[in-house]
């Protein structure tokens, strides 16, 4: 079996305006006090792989147009829908007032396994993602209706906040995508 690479030309995608004529997810990313503007484009470009319906900039996360968003996005920044909120614990209670599900990604006493999450097919969730020094506000891990964590084996205690809001993202997107194949 052959396993040629494939150029940059078989890589041929959809123009931004088709891609945002797609269907989502019932998924948005919150990103809570993100300083890394670097970070903040590889989230956009991973929402953008995974069809996130929306990604909430919180507090101080950067926002695009920015260089160091822009490199890490590589145009995802134009595709995925965004906003910025000042306030993102008010913006998550007006979700949850809707009836939207809130998910913490952080290390909290009695934090689900994320292997063990699976989404329910008939629910819209809010991912929120913290600060890459103090995780997700206190505040919002309390209003959240579940905290996830990623198990590690490693002697780091945390991941990067793009690597680990990468896997969680992955992990909606092949659960909810389960439930639309059966």
């Amino acid at each position: 079996m052959e396993r040629k690479k494939k150029n940059i030309l078989e890589l041929t995608r959809i123009t931004c305006e088709d891609y945002r004529a797609l269907e989502k997810l019932p998924v948005v990313l919150a990103c809570d006090n993100v300083r890394s503007m670097m970070n903040v484009g590889s989230l956009l470009r991973t929402c953008d792989a995974f069809l996130i319906g929306e990604v909430l900039l919180g507090g101080i996360t950067g926002c695009p147009p920015h260089p160091e968003i822009a490199k890490t996005a590589l145009g995802a920044d134009r595709s995925v829908r965004w906003r910025h909120v000042d306030d993102l614990y008010a913006e998550l209670r007006r979700f949850k007032e809707e009836g939207w599900r809130i998910a913490a990604l952080e290390q909290t006493h009695n934090s689900v396994p994320l292997q063990v999450f699976i989404p329910a097919c008939d629910e819209r969730y809010v991912l929120v993602v913290g600060n890459e020094v103090q995780g997700v506000d206190q505040r919002i891990v309390d209003l959240a209706d579940t905290a996830l964590e990623i198990p590690q084996c490693g002697t780091k205690h945390s991941l990067n906040v793009s690597v680990s809001g990468g896997i969680a993202l992955w992990h909606f997107f092949s659960n909810i995508n389960n439930y639309k194949d059966t």
